[in-house]
C-alpha cells in the first residue's frame, strides 16, 4: 500500500474523487435534510473503510493499529461534518459546480502556505507568494 500512498498517481486519485464528491453535493436534493444525507453517507463509509481496513493489516492486526490512532482522528471528523455541510450549503444556496470548488480550494491553498509557514516552518518561496497574489486576481476574476 505503501507504493499507491507516495506514487504520483495519489493526486490523480484525489482529483477524480473529488469530481464525483462536487457531483454528489450539488446533486444532493434540496429537500433532504443534511445532517441525515451525511449520516447515511458515513456509516456507508465507515464500513467500507473498515472492511479496507481489515483487509489491509489483516484481523490479527487491528487492535495494534487502532493503538497508534491519536486526537487527530476525532477532530478530523468534526471538521469533516463542517466541511460537508459547508459544501452542501453552498450548492444550496446557489454556487454553480464550476465555480464553488475553485473558489474554496484557491482560498485553501493561500491558507495552507501560510499554516505551513507558521505552524510547520516550511519555506515559502517568493515565486509561492506571488501566486498567492495571482490567485487573489483569479478569484476576483471569478466572482465578476
Amino acid at each position: 500500500m505503501k507504493i499507491i500512498q507516495e506514487s504520483p498517481s495519489s493526486i490523480g486519485w484525489g482529483g477524480s474523487t473529488n469530481t464525483f464528491y462536487n457531483i454528489c453535493m450539488k446533486s444532493m436534493p434540496a429537500d433532504v435534510n443534511p445532517f441525515g444525507a451525511l449520516m447515511v453517507t458515513y456509516i456507508a463509509s465507515a464500513i467500507i473503510t473498515a472492511m479496507i481496513f481489515v483487509f489491509m493489516v489483516k484481523p490479527s492486526n487491528v487492535m495494534f493499529e487502532l493503538s497508534k490512532v491519536n486526537w487527530t482522528s476525532i477532530v478530523l471528523a468534526l471538521v469533516l461534518v463542517g466541511l460537508e455541510v459547508g459544501y452542501v450549503f453552498v450548492y444550496r444556496s446557489g454556487w454553480s459546480v464550476s465555480t464553488a470548488s475553485v473558489v474554496a480550494n484557491i482560498g485553501l491553498a493561500c491558507v495552507l502556505l501560510v499554516v505551513g509557514y507558521f505552524l510547520y516552518k516550511e519555506n515559502v518561496s517568493m515565486q509561492q507568494i506571488l501566486g498567492i497574489f495571482v490567485c487573489m486576481a483569479g478569484l476576483i476574476l471569478i466572482n465578476l
